[in-house]
């Protein structure tokens, strides 16, 4: 690591701390050579690989993207979209690979999103699935039903501004 204020090749680590969220370490290092201090922050890199077969680094912002238009006109709040996020990229790391395949987002962001809103599940899963037909539709709602039934879970409902259902 070069020291940003006199570029000498090495420093001395002083205290290391991760994150909040666990996915970086936060490092504060002093210049053995002109006695100033900085700070680093490391993650360890993620890498998606495109059908293509390019890659690119793992980004959340291109999760959020993706999963807001699912969510236009829902009611899903900017915090829950980050927290999906979130939870998509804990998902991924937990594979313990550097590199994964966008497939793997795809369904890693499937699960979350279900549990979030059923209707941006289905846009989202139309789109990432092609559905190419009513049938692909019914079976994927066929599907979320026997789940329902299955769980005894209450599908999620709009509220109101003032956080109670409409009516």
């Amino acid at each position: 690591m070069h020291c940003p204020f006199c570029r000498h090749t090495d420093s001395r680590v002083m205290d290391s701390r991760t994150t909040d969220d666990g996915s970086s370490i936060r490092r504060r290092r002093q210049c053995p050579e002109c006695g100033r201090r900085f700070t680093t922050i490391e993650t360890a890199s993620l890498t998606v690989t495109k059908r293509s077969g390019a890659s690119e680094p793992f980004s959340r912002a291109k999760i959020l993207v993706g999963v807001r238009k699912a969510c236009q006109g829902r009611p899903v709040t900017e915090d829950d979209l980050a927290l999906l996020a979130q939870r998509v990229e804990e998902c991924i790391r937990q594979q313990g690979q550097a590199e994964v395949e966008a497939h793997e987002v795809g369904l890693a962001i499937l699960g979350p999103l279900r549990e979030l809103d059923e209707v941006a599940y289905l846009r989202f899963a139309s789109v990432y699935q092609a559905f190419d037909s009513l049938e692909d539709f019914e079976a994927a709602i066929t599907l979320l039903r026997a789940e329902r039934e299955a769980t005894g879970r209450e599908p999620s409902r709009p509220q109101t501004k003032a956080g109670l259902p409409p009516g």
